[in-house]
Protein backbone atom coordinates (compact mmCIF):
# COMPACT_ATOMS: atom_id res chain seq x y z
CA UNK A 1 0.00 0.00 0.00
CA UNK A 2 1.11 3.20 -0.76
CA UNK A 3 2.30 5.30 2.14
CA UNK A 4 -0.40 8.46 3.03
CA UNK A 5 -0.18 11.43 4.81
CA UNK A 6 -2.21 12.05 7.79
CA UNK A 7 -2.73 14.86 10.16
CA UNK A 8 -3.52 14.61 14.15
CA UNK A 9 -7.35 14.90 13.22
CA UNK A 10 -9.08 14.32 9.96
CA UNK A 11 -12.37 14.01 9.01
CA UNK A 12 -13.13 10.03 7.52
CA UNK A 13 -16.80 8.77 6.37
CA UNK A 14 -18.25 5.23 7.63
CA UNK A 15 -19.72 4.34 4.62
CA UNK A 16 -20.94 0.47 5.80
CA UNK A 17 -22.80 2.61 8.88
CA UNK A 18 -24.45 5.42 6.58
CA UNK A 19 -21.90 7.98 8.75
CA UNK A 20 -20.71 10.43 5.72
CA UNK A 21 -18.33 12.22 8.07
CA UNK A 22 -17.26 12.23 11.59
CA UNK A 23 -13.55 14.34 13.07
CA UNK A 24 -11.52 11.64 14.58
CA UNK A 25 -8.38 12.58 16.76
CA UNK A 26 -5.52 9.91 15.08
CA UNK A 27 -4.22 8.89 18.64
CA UNK A 28 -0.93 6.76 18.11
CA UNK A 29 -1.13 5.95 21.97
CA UNK A 30 -4.66 3.90 21.32
CA UNK A 31 -4.30 0.48 20.45
CA UNK A 32 -7.87 0.16 18.72
CA UNK A 33 -10.00 2.67 17.36
CA UNK A 34 -13.31 4.05 19.57
CA UNK A 35 -16.63 5.26 17.83
CA UNK A 36 -19.06 7.14 19.94
CA UNK A 37 -22.31 5.59 20.90
CA UNK A 38 -24.84 6.86 22.87
CA UNK A 39 -26.69 3.43 23.42
CA UNK A 40 -25.51 0.10 22.66
CA UNK A 41 -28.36 -2.64 22.22
CA UNK A 42 -27.21 -6.21 20.99
CA UNK A 43 -29.67 -8.36 19.13
CA UNK A 44 -29.77 -11.58 17.07
CA UNK A 45 -30.47 -11.21 13.56
CA UNK A 46 -30.80 -14.80 11.46
CA UNK A 47 -28.77 -16.33 14.07
CA UNK A 48 -26.27 -14.02 13.73
CA UNK A 49 -25.11 -11.96 16.91
CA UNK A 50 -25.83 -8.36 16.03
CA UNK A 51 -25.29 -4.24 17.83
CA UNK A 52 -27.69 -1.48 17.57
CA UNK A 53 -26.27 1.95 18.57
CA UNK A 54 -26.91 5.40 18.37
CA UNK A 55 -23.97 8.03 16.89
CA UNK A 56 -24.02 11.73 17.45
CA UNK A 57 -21.09 12.63 14.53
CA UNK A 58 -20.83 15.90 14.83
CA UNK A 59 -19.03 17.59 18.21
CA UNK A 60 -21.31 19.72 20.23
CA UNK A 61 -24.15 18.49 18.39
CA UNK A 62 -27.08 16.12 20.32
CA UNK A 63 -29.64 16.71 17.48
CA UNK A 64 -27.88 14.55 14.80
CA UNK A 65 -28.37 11.49 15.41
CA UNK A 66 -27.93 8.40 13.33
CA UNK A 67 -29.18 5.16 14.01
CA UNK A 68 -26.37 1.87 13.05
CA UNK A 69 -26.68 -1.86 12.78
CA UNK A 70 -23.96 -4.15 12.09
CA UNK A 71 -22.50 -7.51 13.09
CA UNK A 72 -20.99 -8.17 16.25
CA UNK A 73 -17.24 -9.01 16.03
CA UNK A 74 -16.28 -9.55 19.72
CA UNK A 75 -16.86 -8.16 23.00
CA UNK A 76 -14.11 -7.57 25.50
CA UNK A 77 -12.54 -5.36 28.05
CA UNK A 78 -10.58 -2.14 27.12
CA UNK A 79 -8.47 0.62 28.91
CA UNK A 80 -9.53 4.19 28.48
CA UNK A 81 -6.96 6.49 28.56
CA UNK A 82 -7.72 6.87 32.55
CA UNK A 83 -6.96 3.06 33.34
CA UNK A 84 -10.56 2.41 34.01
CA UNK A 85 -11.28 -0.80 32.57
CA UNK A 86 -15.02 -2.10 31.46
CA UNK A 87 -16.22 -4.19 28.16
CA UNK A 88 -17.03 -2.62 24.91
CA UNK A 89 -18.38 -4.48 21.50
CA UNK A 90 -16.02 -4.99 18.65
CA UNK A 91 -17.19 -4.39 15.75
CA UNK A 92 -15.33 -4.44 11.96
CA UNK A 93 -16.12 -1.42 9.08
CA UNK A 94 -14.93 0.48 6.71
CA UNK A 95 -13.47 3.98 7.02
CA UNK A 96 -12.72 6.40 4.05
CA UNK A 97 -9.36 8.85 4.74
CA UNK A 98 -9.36 10.93 2.11
CA UNK A 99 -8.34 8.02 -1.17
CA UNK A 100 -7.68 5.75 1.44
CA UNK A 101 -10.49 2.67 2.36
CA UNK A 102 -9.68 0.25 4.88
CA UNK A 103 -11.73 -2.25 7.53
CA UNK A 104 -10.86 -1.53 10.74
CA UNK A 105 -12.12 -3.04 14.31
CA UNK A 106 -13.45 -0.19 16.24
CA UNK A 107 -14.95 -0.23 20.18
CA UNK A 108 -18.38 1.15 20.71
CA UNK A 109 -18.45 3.53 23.93
CA UNK A 110 -20.23 6.54 25.10
CA UNK A 111 -17.81 9.38 24.17
CA UNK A 112 -20.41 12.21 24.97
CA UNK A 113 -17.91 14.12 27.24
CA UNK A 114 -14.73 13.52 25.26
CA UNK A 115 -14.06 16.50 22.14
CA UNK A 116 -13.76 13.82 19.50
CA UNK A 117 -16.70 11.68 18.60
CA UNK A 118 -13.99 8.86 16.89
CA UNK A 119 -10.57 7.85 17.84
CA UNK A 120 -8.64 5.64 14.90
CA UNK A 121 -6.38 3.78 16.82
CA UNK A 122 -2.62 2.41 15.76
CA UNK A 123 -3.31 -0.58 14.64
CA UNK A 124 -5.89 1.02 11.80
CA UNK A 125 -2.84 3.09 10.81
CA UNK A 126 -1.11 0.56 8.70
CA UNK A 127 0.05 1.92 5.29
CA UNK A 128 -0.81 5.90 7.07
CA UNK A 129 2.06 8.54 8.05
CA UNK A 130 1.32 10.72 11.14
CA UNK A 131 2.19 14.09 11.14
CA UNK A 132 1.89 15.58 14.69
CA UNK A 133 1.57 19.15 13.75
CA UNK A 134 -1.06 18.84 11.13
CA UNK A 135 -4.51 18.61 10.87
CA UNK A 136 -7.21 18.18 7.98
CA UNK A 137 -4.17 16.70 5.12
CA UNK A 138 -7.16 14.57 3.71
CA UNK A 139 -9.49 17.75 3.36
CA UNK A 140 -12.19 19.03 4.95
CA UNK A 141 -15.64 16.51 4.40
CA UNK A 142 -18.32 18.20 3.23
CA UNK A 143 -22.05 16.96 4.95
CA UNK A 144 -25.30 17.46 5.28
CA UNK A 145 -26.64 16.80 8.40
Amino acid sequence: MKNHTIGWREWLALPELNVPAIKAKIDTGARTSALHAFFVEPFIKDGLQMVRFGVHPLQKRLDVEILCETPVKDFREVSDSGGHREMRYVIETEILLGEVSKRVEMTLTNRDNMKFRMLLGRTAMGGLQVIPDQSYLTGRKRHKY
